[in-house]
Parts: C-alpha cells; structure tokens; sequence
C-alpha cells in the first residue's frame, strides 16, 4: 500500500501531466492549423517541383530535428535528475557542457554538409537544372537553421526538466503569427520564391529561438549561464552519452533524408512533394501525441532517478497506450476521407500523396509503442547495445528500400516495410527496456499491446464499414467524421481502457467542466 504522502504526490503527478499535456494542446492545435494553411499556400506559390525541391533539400532540418530531438532528450534526462535533487550548480555544469558539446558538434555536421551537400546537389541530385543554383541556397539556410536549433537544445531541455510547458504554449502565439507571415509575404517577396521561403523560415527559426533563450534567463538564470569552467568527468560521461544519442538517431536521420534521396533519383521531384504534404498531414497529427510524451517524459526519469521502477513502468505503459488512441483517433479520422480532405486542403494534390498519408501514419502508430520506452532507456543511461541494434535495423532497412525502388516496385512498398523495421525496433526496445530497468514484457502485451490491437482491429472494422463510400461534400464529411470520431472512443472507452482509467477520465472531465 501506497504511503499517504507517495499517495499524494502520486496524484499530483498525474494532475501535473494532465495540465501540462493541455497546455501543450493549446500550443500544438495553434501550431497545426497555420500549418496546414501555410503548406496549401507554399505549395500554391511554390508549385509542385519547387516545393518538392524544398522537400529533399530543405527537408534537412526537418530530418535532423529527430536528433535535436533525441538529444534533447539525453540532455534532459542529466538535468531531470538533478532537478530532482535540487542541485542547481550541477545543472548549470550540465548546461554549459553540453552547449560546448552541441557547438562541436554544429561545426562537424556544417563541414560534412558543406563538402557532401554541395557536391551532392551539383553532381547528382534530379532537380531542374535551371533550379541548382536555388537547391543550394535552400541547404545554406537549412544549415543556420540547424545550427540554430541545435545551439537551443539546452534551453529546451531545462525547460522541460522544470516542466513549465506554459512557455511552450505561449511563444507557439508569437511563432504561429511569424509562419502567417510568411505565407503571406511569399506573395509580395521579389525574391526568387524558393529562396525567399528559406530565408524567411530561418528568421522565424531565429527569432523563436532568442525568445525561448531568453525565458530561460529569465526564470533559470543561476542554471542557464555558460560557462567555460570544464569538468573532465562531466564532459566524458556527456559526450559519450549524448554521442551514442546522436550516432543512433543519426541512422534515423540517414534513413529518412536517405529515402527522401531515392525518391528524388528514381522518382523525382513530384514524389518529393507527395512525401512532403505526406509528412506534414503526419506531423501535425503526430505533435498530439509529442505534447502528451513531452509532459510525461520528466515524470518518467524522475521516477526512476528515485528508483520507483513500478512506477516507471506504469508510465511507460500508459504513455504508450493513451499515446497510441489519441493517434487513433487523428488517423481514422483521416484515413476514411483522405482523398475528400487533401482536395479540401490543396489545390493541386501531388500523386501518390493520399496513400503515403496512410503508410506514413500506420508508422506513426506503430512508433507510439517505443518513444516512452526510449525515455526509459535514456534514463537507465547505458544506451550503447540499443543505439548499434537500432543502426543495423535502419541499415537493412535503407538497403531493401534501395532494392525495391531499383526493382521498379510501387513506391508504397517502401513506406510498407518501414513499418516493419519499426516493429522490429519495438522489439529490441522491449528487450534492451528488460535488461537495463526491468521493464514488464508480459504487462505490456496484457496492458498494452493487446488492448491497443484490439481497438485498431474494431475501429477499422466500425468506420470502414460505416463508411464505404468517401465524403463528396462537407455535409456528408462532417457527419462522417462525428460518427468516426464517437465510434472510435466508444470502442477506446469500453474495449481500450480499464475501469479506473475510465474512472480517471470522467473526473477529470467534470473537474474541468467546473472549472469552466
């Protein structure tokens, strides 16, 4: 039995989350829908070949944007644990050596890029020719932009550490009016548009980032001043560390701009695009279930921190399980309209785009099941055998994709056996998650797996069943999607979620309808 004082802080935990993960709704729902109308813009102003062109070009930064991620992540879980203990001059040591860290490695990725980059899209790229000159352009401002990002990376993760995902919210207000921005001044740039896109999305990278700088002086200055006092040990648990981070989701990064890379040399540019509003349908579904983790993820490493491991465990499950139906929810939403919602969305549609949408989020899906099993791994710390596993699953995997494309096999099928390596990912996740932190396999297949599988099996049968034929007019899709979206929580309530997760959630629910 729970002590009082474990019970409460148990509870205030998980109220934490809950209002941590609505904030960061707030900030995503603002962020999706000037997303979604700056992309039916960029594509309109940019056309299909341009906007391809960006896509495998200026792609890059998205790409990387999974290794700011995961070091984020491993930067984190160092400070996490010493806000934990409230040991504000270890965080600052932290801070300052992992900026120096990010600093070498911002200079490593500009030279490998400015060197490969360039040869790359001068020699070998299938772009226009009259278009080279803009390609390169685009990689310049797509390398400030990284570096950029990279450099912030330790502002984030104290930010995070300290749970004020208010910041988030609310500076997402001044990001979402900078992208509007550029939406509209594309129209009226005398600029080449290719170029005056990348320009304009670099400022906006800047600007955001000084602000979330200067919150963290703000509110954390005694942690968040650098220094050049160097501890050696610090510096070589760190490096190794953040280094096995960053090699690891280097392949990842390898994998998807690589497969960007074969869609340019065997496809073209058109298929870039596709691949392009593809991953943005997906990226705004997917930051749903980026919120609910991001709130979750401090959790996580303090409840291992304080060696809780039942606890760690519970969290890992339940971010898996609730991760996996809010993605559910977003992807049958879209997957019985998609063709009827893209039309809506954009005036030209690039071919293929609709069922790489569908491939794309069934990845997505597939992936709810490892993001909080890597913040267990992050913060059990020794993530060597897990990043070398991961390197040779995603090395198999760009070769196939090379095979099948060079094979003249429908570009589909490449999305298809992603999904596959990823399941192959969650298996080594779950085996290494066993070794380090022993972490439950048989509770995560009776709470979780079984239950999320379930779900996806009935929620396919109910609404392609309900829906045999798409939407031909908004009437008919808002109907459609209304009884998409109370059949698949009906399904979530009563096959998904235990009795006091059920429970949870109707207090939760009248709690914050009082509130209003």
């Amino acid at each position: 039995m729970l002590s009082e004082s474990a019970r409460a802080e148990s509870v205030s935990s998980t109220k934490r989350i809950a209002r941590n993960t609505l904030l960061l709704y707030f900030r995503q729902i603002l962020i999706m829908a000037v997303s979604l109308y700056t992309s039916r813009v960029t594509l309109a102003v940019l056309g299909i070949s341009d906007f391809g062109i960006y896509n495998v070009i200026g792609g890059l930064v998205a790409m990387f944007t999974l290794v700011s991620g995961s070091m984020s992540a491993a930067i984190s879980r160092f400070i996490t644990i010493e806000v934990g203990k409230k040991s504000e001059g270890n965080i600052k040591e932290i801070f300052s050596t992992s900026l120096l860290i990010q600093i070498v490695i911002s200079i490593i990725v500009i030279v490998l890029c400015e060197i490969a980059g360039t040869w790359f899209i001068f020699n070998k790229m299938n772009i226009p020719q009259e278009r080279v000159t803009a390609g390169f352009q685009v990689m310049q401002c797509s390398l400030l932009t990284f570096v950029v990002n990279l450099l912030s990376i330790p502002y984030n993760a104290v930010i995070i550490a300290h749970e004020r995902m208010s910041a988030f919210a609310y500076i997402s207000i001044l990001e979402v009016v900078l992208k509007l921005s550029v939406a509209f001044l594309l129209y009226i740039s005398p600029l080449d548009k290719l170029i005056a896109y990348s320009i304009l999305l670099f400022a906006v990278s800047l600007v955001i980032r000084l602000v979330y700088s200067l919150y963290c002086k703000r509110h954390f200055k005694s942690e968040c001043t650098f220094s050049f006092s160097f501890n050696k040990s610090l510096f070589a648990e760190m490096r190794r560390f953040i280094g096995w981070a960053f090699f690891g989701n280097g392949i990842i990064v390898i994998k998807d701009y690589g497969t960007n890379i074969l869609l340019n040399l065997f496809c073209g540019t058109a298929m870039n695009a596709a691949r392009g509003v593809a991953g943005q349908v997906n990226n705004a579904a997917v930051s749903f279930v980026s919120n609910f983790m991001m709130a979750m993820n401090p959790q996580i490493t303090k409840s291992y921190a304080e060696k809780d491991l039942s606890a760690m465990h519970a969290l890992i499950i339940r971010g898996e399980k609730f991760g996996f139906f809010i993605l559910l929810i977003l992807f049958m939403l879209f997957a019985a309209n998609r063709t009827y919602i893209l039309g809506l969305w954009l005036t030209e549609v690039p071919a293929h785009t609709a069922s790489l949408v569908v491939l794309i989020l069934l990845y997505s899906l597939t992936e709810t099941y490892t993001n909080p099993l890597v913040t267990g791994v992050l913060a059990e710390g020794d993530i060597r055998n897990y990043e070398l596993s991961l390197t040779v699953i995603y090395a198999l995997n760009i070769a196939l994709s090379y095979a099948l494309l060079k094979m003249d096999k429908a570009v589909e099928c490449v999305f298809a056996f992603n999904i596959v390596f990823k399941m192959c990912v969650c298996v080594s996740l779950l085996v290494h998650s066993r070794r380090k932190y022993g972490f439950p396999i048989k509770q995560f297949i009776i709470g979780c797996a079984l239950p999320t599988l379930s779900v996806f099996a009935l929620c396919t049968a109910v609404v392609y069943g309900l829906h045999l034929y798409g939407a031909e007019n908004l009437a008919q899709f808002v109907v459609q999607s209304a009884m998409n979206g109370v059949s698949c929580a009906v399904i979530i309530a009563l096959v998904g979620m235990t009795k006091s997760e059920r429970l949870f959630i109707v207090r939760a629910v009248k709690s914050k309808l009082r509130l209003a």
